[in-house]
């Protein structure tokens, strides 16, 4: 039985991250369709069959650009949260302000009172 399903991925896509994102999905959505809105099954059921048509097909060079550009945009989301996280750890030390000329975020520590500020981008100098 095995071989015979060798047999039959051989030259399909078969799976990746953004499948594994969307059979995630599918799953989420199908517990939330159960506790709160029953119409969510539908979306569960697209997201499944959108996985299991990305695993089973042959275009590989499409679904590899789709798998490209879903993680491309994951990085970009997980920079910003990273970004967020530490912006925040660094608020107990730290004000945060933006340039008003070019909005270049400046770190100023706390304590200081009122402070000229020079961006260090555009050379502009600001009051905070």
């Amino acid at each position: 039985m095995r071989e015979r399903f060798y047999r039959f991925m051989q030259g399909r896509y078969g799976n990746d991250q953004f499948n594994r994102f969307l059979m995630i999905l599918a799953l989420a959505a199908m517990v939330l369709s159960i506790l709160w809105k029953p119409q969510l099954y539908l979306a569960a059921l697209g997201f499944l069959g959108w996985g299991y048509y990305r695993m089973f097909s042959r275009k590989v060079y499409s679904r590899a650009m789709e798998n490209q550009k879903y993680l491309t945009i994951r990085e970009k989301v997980l920079c910003r949260l990273r970004r967020g996280k530490r912006e925040l750890e660094q608020r107990k030390g730290y004000h945060i302000y933006k340039c008003p000329g070019c909005g270049q975020r400046v770190r100023i520590p706390r304590g200081k009172g009122k402070v000229e500020v020079h961006c260090p981008k555009c050379g502009k100098d600001f009051i905070k």
